[in-house]
């Protein structure tokens, strides 16, 4: 493993992370102290923790630092589409495990974001913000 690719691993471990974090955060405020159901606060919480993995992915993961609007709109554009793909994916682990199961919703935001980190990896280093040779 070459050491660019390291790095991008390890920043991005420490940056999903931090996403997971602000995820599991953000639906618990909404579930706990909004008293929002399952599916508004998946959504909620997805949103908020998409920006900031963006702002973070772009600059210090994949260091993508062009503010251009056509390499910034390019970006974010195939960054939200991937992410909402798997903010489905998110979403319905959510609903089968907790609503229909009844499986620990907190637990299971965890584990369905653990997923959700390395299907955003793939796509984020492969796809978004690949660089041209």
């Amino acid at each position: 493993m070459n050491r660019q690719v390291l790095r991008h691993l390890i920043s991005y471990l420490f940056f999903g992370v931090c996403t997971t974090l602000c995820n599991v955060i953000f639906y618990g405020l909404f579930t706990r102290a909004a008293g929002w159901s399952t599916l508004p606060a998946t959504w909620g919480a997805w949103f908020l923790a998409v920006v900031f993995a963006f702002v973070t992915n772009k600059r210090y993961v994949f260091g993508s630092r062009s503010l251009r609007w056509k390499i910034l709109g390019r970006e974010a554009a195939a960054f939200f589409c991937c992410r909402l793909i798997t903010g489905f994916l998110d979403a319905a682990v959510m609903y089968v495990t907790v609503e229909l199961w009844e499986w620990p919703d907190m637990c299971m935001k965890v584990l369905s974001n653990g997923l959700v980190i390395i299907l955003n990896y793939v796509a984020s280093r492969w796809i978004i913000f690949k660089k041209k040779e």
